[in-house]
C-alpha cells in the first residue's frame, strides 16, 4: 500500500529515508493520475521492504508541489537520501517506472 506523504510527514518518510524513495505526485481531478495509480499501488506492493513509495496530493498539499517545481501532473520523482535523482513527467507503463526504481536500489 502507498504511503500518504503530506507537508508534515514528508521530510521523516522522504528526505530521512535510508531508502529509495517513489513519489506520485497527483489529484484526483487528473485522468492519467487515476490511470497510473493501480501501478504505483502494484509497485509498493512489490517493493515493500526495499523502496518506499507513496504520493502526494498536489490539491493538499500546496508547499511541497511549490518546492519541487510540480507544473505537470502526474509527475513522479525517485529520490534516495534526500536528493532528487530521476523524474518522469506523464502516464507511464509498470515496466518503466519499475525500470527506472530499480537503478536506485
Amino acid at each position: 500500500m502507498t504511503i500518504k506523504f503530506t507537508d508534515e510527514n514528508f521530510e521523516e518518510l522522504v528526505i530521512n529515508s535510508t531508502k529509495p524513495v517513489l513519489i506520485d505526485f497527483w489529484s484526483e481531478r487528473c485522468g492519467p493520475c487515476r490511470m497510473i495509480a493501480p501501478i504505483i499501488e502494484e509497485l509498493a506492493k512489490d517493493y515493500e521492504n526495499v523502496a518506499v513509495i507513496g504520493k502526494v496530493n498536489v490539491d493538499e498539499n500546496p508547499d511541497l508541489t511549490a518546492k519541487y517545481g510540480i507544473r505537470n501532473i502526474p509527475t513522479i520523482l525517485f529520490v534516495k537520501n534526500g536528493e532528487i535523482l530521476g523524474r518522469h513527467v506523464g502516464a507511464a507503463a509498470k515496466l518503466i517506472l519499475n525500470d527506472k526504481l530499480k537503478t536506485y536500489l
